[in-house]
């Protein structure tokens, strides 16, 4: 049986309706949610991966990023358009060779995918992905460049190793938060079911019943196809400050290169409006990336303490036609 997010909205805003469904929920909330807490420490390295301690090598990162290939350029297709892969990778290069990192100790390479997602990634060892309705939504230049210094920000930071290493030491005690997180869920949703189903209504018991499942073992235990990528909120941070950094290295100008976190918030406003407040608010606990707002003012502040050189780019005609081909 397929669900929909509609349904559960329904089935919420039923449970919700009452006294005794308020109070149920908003107990068993932090149950739900409890896994998807992020830890910071407001981490301030800025890429340099001082007391950073792992075993993962950069031959490690280097075969597996070897191993994930064939399967990411299957799931994301290169663009046919030897004049936008070429953009790609001489504005991706530009940032590299401007901060001294080429062969420091990764070979960079920049790919334009296909993909109805805005979106940019990137493997360990130096492999950038960039979605062609990223490239679109981007205004200029500095602002595609800020987004491509920031996947930057996540190779150099080793961020995928630091999570291996972290899954290993945790992996035994997070495969029983896992388990035991589906079972918590399981029993959740089958009490909240009772509050929100009639006896005879097994379609809707079963259908809580499956959201309280996968709502804990979402809290207990993340798996995503690419597990590896999910970077924390402070990996995030870091990556943006290394990313700004980076780009104005490259003459990018310092009040554009953030821009894009503006657009990013815009994008989520519009998406809380559009949405029920107890979806959207459950929507943002789970998420592991920090709010924009947090991205936008830490931009923000950023540029108001870097100075611009003579002759900062903002944008190209090479920018431009990239974007239309697009």
């Amino acid at each position: 049986m397929k669900y929909t997010a509609r349904e559960l909205e329904r089935d919420l805003n039923k449970l919700i309706s009452t006294p005794m469904g308020r109070r149920a929920f908003m107990a068993a909330l932090p149950t739900l949610l409890a896994g998807c807490a992020s830890v910071t420490s407001n981490r301030y390295r800025e890429g340099s991966n001082q007391g950073q301690n792992t075993s993962i090598t950069v031959a490690d990162e280097i075969k597996m990023t070897q191993e994930y290939l064939p399967q990411m350029k299957k799931d994301y297709p290169p663009y046919q358009s030897s004049y936008l892969q070429s953009y790609i990778s001489d504005l991706g290069q530009k940032i590299v060779y401007a901060n001294g990192l080429h062969n420091q100790p990764y070979t960079y390479n920049f790919t334009l995918v296909q993909s109805k997602a805005v979106n940019a990634f990137a493997l360990p060892a130096g492999t950038v992905f960039v979605t062609g309705p990223l490239l679109a939504m981007a205004d200029s230049e500095a602002e595609l460049a800020g987004v491509i210094g920031h996947e930057i920000g996540h190779v150099v930071s080793r961020h995928t190793a630091e999570r291996i290493d972290k899954a290993k030491e945790e992996q035994n005690k997070s495969i029983l938060y896992g388990i035991g997180g589906g079972l918590a869920g399981l029993a959740l949703g089958h009490g909240l079911g009772k509050l929100v189903c009639s006896k005879e209504d097994q379609e809707c018991l079963a259908r809580i019943r499956k959201y309280g499942a996968a709502a804990g073992a979402i809290g207990g235990l993340l798996i995503q196809k690419y597990s590896f990528m999910a970077n924390s909120r402070e990996d995030e941070m870091e990556a943006d400050r290394v990313g700004f950094k980076t780009s104005v290295a490259a003459q990018y100008n310092k009040d554009h290169v953030g821009r894009f976190y503006s657009k990013l918030l815009q994008m989520e406003k519009q998406q809380r409006g559009n949405s029920s407040g107890i979806i959207s608010s459950v929507a943002d606990a789970m998420s592991t990336h920090p709010p924009s707002e947090e991205r936008v003012r830490q931009m923000n502040q950023m540029a108001r303490n870097a100075n611009n050189m003579p002759g900062t780019i903002i944008s190209t005609n090479e920018f431009m036609r990239a974007k239309k081909l697009v």
